[in-house]
Parts: C-alpha cells; sequence; structure tokens
C-alpha cells in the first residue's frame, strides 16, 4: 500500500487531454501512465536525462493514450502562421484545439518569459477573442489571454527536441467503449515494449536507455553536474519523473499487477528522493540512488511480461 500523489506538476499533455475529452477523460493520472512515460529512462544525446523511454516524446503521448481509451481525432500540424491563425480562430468551448508542442518561454502570459527555454509545452485553446487567443494553459493559468502573434511565434518548434510546428488535435470523438481499467490492462505489453525498447519509434544516435542511462548520469552526478542538468532535472525532470512512476504503480494495482506496481511505486521513492539529494549536494547519496534505480527496469519489464 502507498499513498498517491495529488497536487501540481508537469502534466501538460495528460492535463490538457483530460481537458479536452472533458466528462469521458479518466483523469490526468491515467493519461499519463497510458502515454507509456514511466516506462524506462533516458539520456538523450548521452547528455540530458528524462524518466520516460528513449524514442518516446509527448506527441507520441497523446495519441498512444487516445488510441488506448478508444478515441480519434482530427490531428493537423505544419503550414504558415497565417493558415495556424486561421485554424485557431475556428475553436470554440465545444470543439477545443489541443496545441502542441509550444516553446514554453515563449508564453509571455506568465511572468519571466520572453525568450525560449528548449522547453514543450501543451495548452487547450478555447477562442479567439478579437486578436487574442483564450486558452487554458495547464501550468497554473486559467482563461489565459495571449496576441494571436505571439501565440502562433510560441507555437513552433525550432527550438524543441521534437514536434512539427502548429501541431494541433480537435474533434475527440470516441469509436469503442473502453473502461479506464480496460485500457490499463490492454496497456501493460506496450509498456513491457517501451522498457524493453521494441516500440518501434527511432532513438536518437548517442542516447542511453534505462540502466545504460541512470549509470551514466551516476557518473555525471559525481563528476559535478553543468548547470544545465542539474537545473533541468532539479525544476522538471525528477517531479514529473516520480510523480508519474507513482501514478503507473497506482494503475498497476488497480489491474492486479502487485508485483509490477511495487516496483513502480520502488522507483517513485527513488528519483523522488533526488530532489533533496542534489539540492543539499548530496552527491554520494544521489549516485548510489541511480544506481540503484538502474537495476529495476529489467526487472520491471520482466513482472510486466509475466502479467
Amino acid at each position: 500500500m502507498f499513498l498517491p500523489y495529488t497536487g501540481s506538476g508537469s502534466y501538460c499533455y495528460a492535463n490538457s487531454l483530460s481537458m479536452a475529452l472533458g466528462p469521458a477523460s479518466p483523469g490526468p493520472g491515467v493519461i499519463e501512465v497510458l502515454t507509456g512515460s514511466p516506462f524506462g529512462m533516458q539520456l538523450f544525446d548521452g547528455t540530458t536525462p528524462f524518466f520516460d523511454p528513449a524514442g518516446w516524446d509527448g506527441d507520441i503521448a497523446l495519441d498512444t493514450a487516445c488510441a488506448a481509451l478508444g478515441f480519434e481525432c482530427v490531428r493537423e500540424a505544419g503550414g504558415t502562421p497565417e493558415a495556424a491563425a486561421a485554424r485557431l480562430r475556428t475553436a470554440g468551448p465545444a470543439d477545443p484545439l489541443l496545441v502542441g508542442p509550444v516553446e514554453m518561454g515563449l508564453l509571455t502570459h506568465a511572468p519571466g518569459r520572453g525568450t525560449p527555454w528548449e522547453a514543450d509545452h501543451y495548452v487547450v485553446v478555447l477562442a479567439v477573442e478579437g486578436d487574442l487567443v483564450r486558452f487554458h494553459d495547464p501550468a497554473g493559468y486559467p482563461f489565459a489571454t495571449l496576441p494571436v502573434e505571439q501565440f502562433t511565434a510560441a507555437w513552433r518548434t525550432e527550438t524543441l527536441l521534437y514536434g512539427q510546428s502548429y501541431t494541433s488535435r480537435r474533434g475527440f470523438r470516441r469509436n469503442r467503449d473502453v473502461s479506464a481499467l480496460d485500457a490499463i490492462r490492454s496497456s501493460i505489453p506496450t509498456w513491457a515494449a517501451w522498457l524493453r525498447g521494441e516500440h518501434g519509434f527511432p532513438v536518437s544516435a548517442g542516447t542511453l536507455a534505462n540502466r545504460a542511462a541512470a549509470e551514466r548520469l551516476a557518473d555525471m552526478v559525481e563528476d559535478g553536474l553543468t548547470g544545465k542538468v542539474r537545473d533541468h532535472l532539479l525544476h522538471f525532470a525528477i517531479q514529473v519523473g516520480a510523480r508519474r512512476l507513482g501514478d503507473a504503480g497506482a494503475c498497476l494495482a488497480d489491474a492486479g499487477a502487485g508485483e509490477a506496481a511495487a516496483i513502480a511505486v520502488g522507483q517513485a521513492r527513488l528519483v523522488g528522493g533526488l530532489q533533496f539529494d542534489l539540492t543539499a549536494g548530496r552527491t554520494d547519496a544521489a549516485a548510489k540512488a541511480l544506481r540503484e534505480l538502474g537495476g529495476t527496469y529489467e526487472a520491471l519489464a520482466e513482472s510486466l511480461e509475466r502479467v
């Protein structure tokens, strides 16, 4: 038994999809797990750590979760800024537009922004009112506004690690009736495939996965993390990584996969504990936790394969 987490966190695409699905949503925690995000770790290009599988990204996440829940939608991407702006103007409360990835640093409705952060984000557009886009930003800004020109500038992806500019989804429609529990159970083989690297999506050259990623990151911690990597871990990766692993444990427990649930919760504890270790400069403790974490990915894959 464990107490799942409820609170703030960087679940932008899961929160956005949950809003777009409305009453049919099983909630962002279940959606996050259905994306496959908890099932692996990567050191992207050998330098940037993420507690999600190698080859996975937010765009893949949305399609995966929709399919698992029996939903389809209209996905559009690319084109000119003018065409993208025209698409924004078709959004309404009954047919919102799930937009992303966008460059979070250019969403200047929030203070302290105005330059690219190289951070992807997702929002839900409700309407265009005059020259202002009205949208729900799951980072804590409901009914936010931004001029159309500024919004479309943030909607470009040149500074991001993945994604095509002006990607959006709308018209979410259920094509088969799937309960949240059935979606979880049917996704378990897919989660094992993510852990095994057998998902079929390309992986960037130089990217390390799972044990290799964890052990290399432990070495980096011992050698002294650069400011950029340290900040990325402390302000994003650890928080979202621990949360999604806790949600994975809850979903697996609901599905009757007790052994796999216990492993996922153990991973959540290891990842969550890194926050204090790295903040306080407890280098040895952080490196030890990462090496312990590295040994759990094979065990989780094997456990999922036995379900």
